[in-house]
């Protein structure tokens, strides 16, 4: 049973001012989410895994217009892209300013949904929000259309709906490799990624499941123009 909005301004999460992110002493954590639309996690679950994880950035999938709230409820920065006809997209949350406003990019699409992908500008890098299409091919299509549109140091996030390698030339998957999802509430299997290009990964981890159909993912990140962080494995 979803819980009723509270009646009283919620509290923030406390945090410290933030130094810059890629700084040696300082990575940026990033948490991707895919919330299944309508029947899977509400604004609540969404507020749970920030106040449980922290994370400078939250990438989510299958946002409805629910989601929008999360700036009120949360403070920081927040855009969320619908799918064309679709009553989802993707949505990005920031507690720091984006150096721009996340725009969302058109990408090859099928004949049934058709895809975007949001970009983000933060700083001294650039992320991509991606919910990607299930066919095995057309997925791939994308995700090289995608690597076009960024310049390292960059980073590709989200699900990927895609079994197996990637295929990006110049990009390196360093994303955690536990599954995220039940294929069929069966087979367990990988689909949410994090592809970087300049960037290193000091960690990654698949988060508990709850609310939704996917695990949520974790990954620390810093442009290698920054710092001396070896890839994680």
């Amino acid at each position: 049973m979803r819980r009723p909005f509270p009646l009283f301004k919620p509290t923030l999460l406390h945090r410290k001012r933030a130094p810059a992110v890629g700084s040696k002493a300082e990575t940026c954590k990033i948490v991707s989410w895919n919330l299944l639309r309508k029947t899977g996690a509400t604004v609540h679950d969404v507020v749970a895994l920030m106040e449980a994880e922290q994370p400078d950035i939250l990438l989510m999938q299958e946002a409805t217009e629910e989601i929008n709230v999360l700036p009120d409820i949360m403070g920081g920065y927040y855009a969320r892209s619908p799918l064309p006809g679709r009553i989802h997209g993707v949505a990005c949350w920031s507690r720091t300013p984006f150096a721009r406003p996340p725009r969302a990019c058109t990408i090859p699409s099928g004949p049934l949904v058709k895809r975007h992908v949001q970009i983000l500008e933060c700083g001294e890098f650039s992320l991509a929000n991606v919910h990607l299409s299930h066919g095995q091919v057309l997925n791939r299509r994308q995700l090289r259309r995608i690597a076009a549109l960024l310049h390292a140091p960059c980073a590709i996030l989200g699900d990927f709906n895609l079994v197996g390698p990637t295929m990006v030339p110049g990009f390196q998957d360093v994303g955690p490799k536990a599954p995220t999802h039940k294929m069929v509430d069966i087979l367990p299997i990988r689909l949410d990624r994090c592809l970087v290009k300049g960037m290193n990964c000091v960690e990654a981890r698949v988060l508990p499941v709850f609310a939704s159909d996917h695990r949520p993912i974790a990954v620390r990140l810093v442009p290698q123009i920054s710092a001396n962080f070896s890839v994680a494995s």
